[in-house]
């Protein structure tokens, strides 16, 4: 497969290496700072699953570059959609499909609306990792999962020739027939975790030793059920109670991205995040109390 990377971060730089890893022709479209980055550096993998380098990762600055791509993994933060969406329809309009693993919900209708129906596939992913100072990927966990699927009948071939490349690799990965309630599940663990580490400036460990803070965190797991509901996605108690105990085996240091974002002073996803939960929720007519007051704490640390 010929696999464009829009977003050559952590979860982009990790995913783009596994697959060029099992044969796949891997570009990475990036802005120039972190093209000259990865020119000096290379884009170098450290991983409990194993390490991996590539002195010269084929870099582009501009879509035009690309003569043709099969598929678009795009991995930026929920606040750069807006800005790489040029990009995007050049390359859609080369014959791409687009498969976006941001957090939330809200892109999905925006992608289509600007791109096609059928172009935009569903897509998830669960990993912990981030950028050292040299821009190379550490991989802190010993998951990596990537969940995908169809949301057009025209997109069945592009998942296939995606999940044998998939087997080649050592990921977790699904190819899913129900990716839109796989994408409200993580979109209310995500919210939970991200917005409690978040709020409170800790990771899960001590907000665990404290009953009525972790409570806060469950209270945004069922707000976030109540809210699929409404799109006639059905989060079962037990699926909710998964996400609770998923809480409880995290190591004690683990975080979310977005709480590692505000320790280093990077900007948010908390309107991308929490506040499309809050639009999402006003559109039915419904109230989030716990949701909107964690979206109303982390605001004034946005920097967007």
């Amino acid at each position: 497969m010929h696999i464009t990377v829009l977003g050559a971060g952590a979860l982009g730089g990790y995913f783009g290496s596994r697959w060029e890893q099992a044969g796949a022709n891997v570009t990475y479209l990036v802005r120039n700072k972190r093209a000259k980055q990865l020119e000096r550096n290379g884009l170098n993998v450290s991983s409990p699953r194993g390490d991996y380098q590539n002195s010269e990762p084929t870099i582009i600055t501009d879509a035009n570059q690309i003569d043709h791509t099969d598929l678009v993994f795009v991995s930026v933060k929920g606040y750069h959609l807006d800005g790489i969406m040029d990009q995007l329809k050049i390359l859609t309009e080369k014959g791409a499909f687009v498969l976006p693993v941001l957090n939330g919900m809200e892109h999905i209708p925006v992608l289509k609306k600007e791109l096609g129906e059928e172009t935009v596939l569903g897509g998830l992913s669960f990993i912990m990792a981030t950028l050292d100072d040299a821009g190379h990927v550490v991989h802190s966990s010993d998951f990596h999962r990537l969940i995908f699927g169809k949301l057009h009948a025209a997109q069945t071939e592009v998942c296939g020739h995606l999940e044998k490349l998939c087997e080649k690799t050592d990921l977790e990965f699904i190819n899913s027939d129900s990716i839109l309630h796989e994408l409200w599940k993580k979109y209310t663990f995500i919210n939970a975790f991200s917005g409690i580490t978040t709020a409170v400036n800790l990771p899960i460990g001590p907000i665990l030793e404290k009953p009525d803070t972790f409570r806060v965190a469950r209270k945004i797991l069922l707000e976030m059920q109540q809210l699929a509901g409404k799109y006639d996605i059905k989060i079962t108690d037990e699926e909710l109670e998964e996400a609770n105990q998923s809480f409880l085996e995290l190591n004690s240091e683990a975080t979310s991205s977005m709480h590692q974002d505000r320790r280093k002073g990077l900007p948010l996803e908390v309107d991308h995040l929490h506040g499309g939960a809050v639009r999402l929720a006003d559109d039915k007519g419904l109230e989030l109390p716990y949701i909107n007051a964690i979206y109303g704490i982390i605001k004034p640390f946005e920097r967007v």
